[in-house]
């Protein structure tokens, strides 16, 4: 009896760690796409991505155009028109696929 609670505990503390590791490995890709999904944004509208990184601040589910359960995760960043001014933005991924990408207004140079 011993042995199979021991099994048990053995088993379920396995699938913890496992599980623990794909939470993480989803985390970093969707971090990566975000930032790639940014600094492409930046790059076409002629801005600067500040800290070249995104820092995520907000975590929940949503279906997805399939109706798949997936994690909806919100990055903000900073960015510059003009290497002076520092504004704000943010991407919105669903799973590893961007759903919004929002700038702060900004003054376009002419």
């Amino acid at each position: 009896m011993a042995s199979s609670a021991v099994y048990l505990w053995q088993t379920l503390l396995a699938v913890a760690v496992i599980a623990g590791g794909w939470l993480l490995y989803e985390a970093l890709r969707a971090r990566e796409a975000a930032i790639r999904v940014t600094r492409d944004a930046c790059r076409q509208q002629g801005l600067q991505l500040l800290d070249d990184t995104v820092h995520g601040t907000r975590l929940r589910f949503a279906r997805d155009g399939e109706g798949i359960v997936r994690v909806r995760r919100t990055f903000e960043f900073d960015f510059s028109e003009d290497g002076i001014h520092r504004r704000s933005g943010r991407v919105v991924m669903l799973g590893s696929r961007l759903e919004t990408l929002q700038l702060e207004p900004y003054q376009i140079a002419h």
